[in-house]
């Protein structure tokens, strides 16, 4: 199997650097960008699997750059930020964040989660599911509300397709990190919280009032079973 290519993004060439050094030594294809125009012109030559990107550069933000690259492709995102707020990133449609000062291993382990769920989905060549007017199609890694596609980023489909391939099993918010994530989380488990809301936001047709996805007080959420019943 071909090594994963990884983009870095960052300003700071001692941490540019230092990740570039590292990751090439785990056998990935590795290339780097210190700012958010020389970041999108490697983007489109390197074709990057994932993108390390640094919340903060000179000339634009790792959001507005977040939203440009998936806007392209369908490329996974792990955020480097000094926040310790993981909406900023996730709700641009990152798939995880490692807040500085980080430990190397631990940013390896990560993108090796995120690569797993993609090479997972990949080999397994599960069939379509379908509930009323939602359609989850895990090979080509799309989502149809009434026909529609639907813009999910990686971790928001991955998430949406755990929960639903099991209708009816309430998850614990640990249970999900360790499925999707696929390690042991050690941040705050509402970063689960975040990834259900923008997922609401796209496929229910009131947020506020769930049908698809329902939260269980004190446990966590359930992909209903029943929405495709009464539909």
């Amino acid at each position: 199997m071909a090594s994963a290519k990884i983009l870095v993004v960052d300003d700071d060439p001692a941490i540019r650097n230092l990740i570039n050094r590292y990751l090439s030594q785990q056998d990935y294809e590795v290339d780097t960008a210190h700012d958010g125009h020389s970041a999108l012109e490697k983007f489109e030559q390197f074709k990057p699997d994932l993108v390390v990107l640094d919340l903060n550069l000179p000339d634009t933000t790792g959001l507005a750059l977040c939203r440009e690259m998936q806007s392209r492709t369908s490329v996974f995102i792990l955020m480097l930020t000094s926040e310790k707020d993981p909406k900023l990133g996730l709700k641009e449609g990152a798939d995880d964040f490692v807040t500085k000062p980080f430990d190397l291993e631990e940013l390896n382990l990560r993108i090796k989660a995120i690569l797993k769920r993609q090479r997972t989905l990949v080999d397994t060549q599960p069939q379509n599911l379908v509930y009323g007017d939602l359609t989850i199609d895990p090979n080509r890694r799309e989502i149809y509300l009434r026909g529609e596609l639907v813009a999910l980023s990686a971790l928001e489909f991955d998430l949406l397709y755990c929960l639903a391939r099991k209708p009816g099993r309430a998850w614990r918010r640990s249970e999900l990190l360790q499925e999707v994530w696929d390690y042991e989380y050690e941040g705050e488990q509402r970063v689960v919280d975040v990834h259900i809301g923008q997922i609401r936001k796209k496929i229910e047709p009131d947020a506020d009032k769930p049908s698809f996805i329902k939260t269980i007080r004190g446990v966590g959420y359930m992909f209903d079973r029943r929405t495709n019943e009464r539909q």
